[in-house]
C-alpha cells in the first residue's frame, strides 16, 4: 500500500493537521493500493497563506523568468511521462498505452501550446490609435485555487496550472480525491523544477471539505473548476460571498451531426470517439443525429465498432478500453442503461452488466441505443460511460434543433461535404466549440462551453487571460522601463 498522506505546500511534504484517511482504489481490480489524507480547513488554510506570502514575488518576476521555469516543467514531465502514464492508469483506469499516448500526451501538448503562446504575449497592449498615452496593463489575478476532475487528470491540472503560473498567480490545487496520485507526482515535478516555495501548493481533499474552503476563502481571487454542473453550481455560491471570480469547464451532451453525404469513416469515427476513455470525457459526442436515408446503415456501422471493441484491465498493453474509475460511476451508467431500455430506446449493442470474463472491476460494456427520442433521459443526462444514442433527423433544421435542446453546450460536431453547410450548422450550433469531418481543433484554439457547460476558456492565449486582470492606465509615459 502505497503511503501518500502528506500535503504539497510551502515547497515541503507536510504532514495533515488532522489525519483523514482515504483510500485510493484500483477500477481494474477493486483493490486498494494507495492511501492519502482528505485535507481539512486548516490544511486549506496553510497552503493558501503560502499561496498568499509568495504572490509578491512571483507575479513581480519577469515573465521570461516565469517562462523558464514552466519550461523546465515541462521538460520534466516529459522526460517522466512513463511514471506519469503507470499512475494515471493505476488511479483512473485508462489502459497503459493510451494513458501515455492520450492522456500525458494531452498534458505535454497543453503545456507547449501555452509555452508558444506567451512568446508573444503581452501584458502591457495599447487602447488604440486614437488614445497614444493610454495602456491596458494586464494584472495577475492574485492567488487562485484549482479544482481538476478524474477523468483526464493531466489534461486538467496543465490547462489550469500553466497559464496560472505564466500569468503569475500563485495557486493551491485540490485534484479528484478519486485519482490524486497523479497530481501528487506532478508536484514533485514542480519542485524539480525549482519552482518558488508557496507558489505552486497541493492539498487533497473532497468537495464538501477542501473545495468548499477554496471557494469561499477570502484570500483566493479565482477558482478555476472542472467537473459536474451540479458542483459546478455549488461552488459558484459559495463563491459569491466573497465576489471571487469563477471559471468553470462542466459538462456535455456532445451532438454529431451526420448528414447522407458524410465521408464513409464519419459514423465509425463518431461511435470511436464517444467510447474513447471509457466514454468519460466531457466532450463525447453522445449523442448521434443521423440523416434518415442513411440511418439504417449508420445504425448497422456504429454496432460493429462496439461489438469490435475489446475491454480489458488497463495495466495490459494494447488498443483496448479500461474500467469506469469507480463503483459510484460504475452504479451511475448502469442504471442509465437500465433508464433506456425502460423508455423504450431499441437496444442493438452492449446493455447491463459486465463484459463476458471480467468479473471484477468497473467495467461496462459498450453500449448503443437506436431510435432514441431526445427527451429520453439518456439523451438529457451526461452518462459519463460508453453509452450511444443514435437519433434519425430528416432535415438540416430539424438537426439543429434537436442538437441545441440540451442543458450542455460544450462541444458539437458536424458531418458532411458541403462546405457552405458545415458553416452555416457551425455558425447556429450553441456550443463553445465545433469540430467538423473529424479535424481537431488546433493548438492554441480555447476550450470551454455555454449554457450549463460552464463558461471557462481554457488553452492558448484565452486560457493565460483567464488568470489576468485587465487596468486601464491614462497618461502613460513613452519612456516607462516597463516592458511593453
Amino acid at each position: 500500500m502505497l503511503d501518500k498522506r502528506k500535503f504539497y505546500i510551502d515547497a515541503r511534504w507536510t504532514d495533515p493537521v488532522e489525519a483523514k484517511n482515504l483510500e485510493v482504489i484500483n477500477p481494474s481490480t477493486e483493490e486498494a493500493f494507495a492511501i492519502i489524507s482528505l485535507g481539512t480547513d486548516k490544511d486549506t488554510d496553510l497552503a493558501v497563506d503560502a499561496a498568499k506570502r509568495a504572490f509578491d514575488g512571483w507575479s513581480n518576476t519577469a515573465p521570461g523568468e516565469r517562462l523558464a521555469k514552466v519550461e523546465r516543467l515541462l521538460e520534466i514531465y516529459k522526460r517522466r511521462a512513463e511514471e506519469m502514464a503507470r499512475t494515471i492508469s493505476q488511479e483512473m483506469g485508462a489502459p497503459i498505452d493510451m494513458a501515455l499516448r492520450s492522456q500525458v500526451g494531452a498534458g505535454a501538448w497543453h503545456m507547449t501550446n501555452f509555452i508558444t503562446a506567451f512568446r508573444d504575449f503581452k501584458f502591457v497592449r495599447p487602447l488604440g490609435d486614437h488614445a497614444p498615452d493610454n495602456r491596458i496593463v494586464m494584472d495577475p489575478i492574485g492567488v487562485v485555487g484549482l479544482i481538476t476532475p478524474w477523468n483526464w487528470p493531466m489534461n486538467q491540472v496543465t490547462l489550469k496550472v500553466t497559464p496560472a503560473l505564466l500569468a503569475g498567480c500563485t495557486l493551491v490545487l485540490k485534484p479528484s480525491e478519486v485519482a490524486p496520485l497523479s497530481s501528487m507526482l506532478f508536484a514533485e515535478f514542480a519542485d524539480e523544477a525549482g519552482i518558488p516555495a508557496g507558489v505552486f501548493n497541493l492539498v487533497n481533499g473532497d468537495g464538501p471539505g477542501v473545495g468548499t474552503r477554496l471557494s469561499a476563502h477570502p484570500d483566493i481571487e479565482m477558482i478555476s473548476f472542472t467537473g459536474s454542473t451540479r458542483a459546478g453550481k455549488a461552488i459558484s455560491k459559495v463563491a459569491a460571498e466573497t465576489l471571487k471570480r469563477v471559471a468553470l469547464e462542466l459538462g456535455g451532451k456532445g451532438a454529431n451531426i451526420i448528414f447522407e453525404d458524410a465521408d464513409g469513416d464519419a459514423v465509425r469515427r463518431g461511435a470511436a470517439h464517444c467510447f474513447n476513455n471509457t466514454g468519460q470525457s466531457c466532450n463525447a459526442p453522445t449523442r448521434m443525429l443521423v440523416q434518415r436515408s442513411i440511418y439504417d446503415d449508420a445504425v448497422e456501422t456504429a454496432k460493429s465498432v462496439a461489438e469490435a471493441l475489446a475491454i480489458d484491465v488497463a495495466d495490459k498493453h494494447g488498443a483496448h478500453i479500461g474500467p469506469l474509475v469507480s463503483d459510484t460511476q460504475y452504479s451511475r451508467v448502469q442504471d442509465l442503461i437500465g433508464k433506456g431500455i425502460e423508455e423504450g430506446a431499441r437496444l442493438v449493442a452492449g446493455g447491463p452488466g459486465r463484459p463476458s470474463g471480467l468479473n471484477r472491476g468497473y467495467f461496462v460494456r459498450p453500449t448503443i441505443f437506436a431510435d432514441v427520442d431526445n427527451n429520453m433521459t439518456i439523451a438529457r443526462e451526461e452518462v459519463f460511460g460508453p453509452v450511444l444514442s443514435i437519433i434519425p433527423f430528416d432535415t438540416e433544421e430539424e438537426a439543429i434543433t434537436i442538437a441545441n435542446d440540451t442543458p450542455y453546450g460544450l462541444s458539437n460536431y458536424v458531418q458532411t461535404q458541403d462546405g457552405e453547410r458545415r458553416n452555416r450548422v457551425a455558425r447556429k450550433l450553441k456550443s463553445g466549440m465545433v469540430e467538423m469531418n473529424g479535424v481537431s481543433r488546433a493548438a492554441g484554439a480555447p476550450f470551454g462551453g455555454v449554457k450549463a457547460s460552464g463558461r471557462a476558456r481554457e488553452g492558448g492565449v484565452w486560457g493565460i487571460e483567464e488568470f489576468l486582470e485587465p487596468k486601464a492606465v491614462s497618461g502613460w509615459s513613452e519612456e516607462s522601463a516597463i516592458s511593453e
